[in-house]
């Protein structure tokens, strides 16, 4: 049986930071009725996260937690530092670097990184090369002048 490969868009923040462009990407994933996993680089980095979303917009709600709330399987999005899938989603968000070796349980995998950051720029392309390695297909896409999503070849 041949193994279906997953999505995986690389997404180069130049225009804004991750928690003005995670939420956005968020919405859109609970929009098309799917479910995420936002893995992050340490604890931490997840309590704040986790934190922002509460307050991040006070005319939207995303339906999130981490392993600090408990009820992991119900959760729509599931923030952790862990490489895990406890609410069966299809869609899983690298942030801080974090990797996974399980990609390819997911239909979509998003990698945010931090374009300024030169550290930051030559790990993303460390993962690019495994992944594409892999057998996965890849994508890059950068902000535009207006903040706006290109995919760029």
């Amino acid at each position: 049986m041949d193994a279906v490969m997953t999505e995986v868009r690389f997404y180069h923040l130049t225009r804004s930071t991750l928690e003005s462009a995670l939420p956005k990407m968020l919405e859109k994933t609970l929009e098309r009725g799917q479910r995420a996993v936002v893995l992050a680089g340490s604890p931490e980095r997840v309590e704040a996260l986790n934190a922002y979303l509460w307050t991040y917009n006070d005319r939207n709600f995303l339906p999130h937690g981490s392993a600090r709330d408990g009820r992991d399987e119900g959760q729509p999005i599931w923030l952790g530092d862990k490489d895990e899938r406890p609410n069966d989603a299809q869609v899983l968000f690298l942030t801080d670097g974090a990797r996974s070796e399980k990609v390819g349980d997911y239909e979509l995998c998003a990698v945010l990184f931090d374009g300024k950051d030169p550290d930051a720029v030559a790990a993303s392309r460390d993962q690019w090369r495994v992944l594409k390695d892999a057998g996965h297909e890849v994508t890059y896409w950068q902000q535009d002048e207006a903040g706006r999503w290109e995919q760029k070849t």
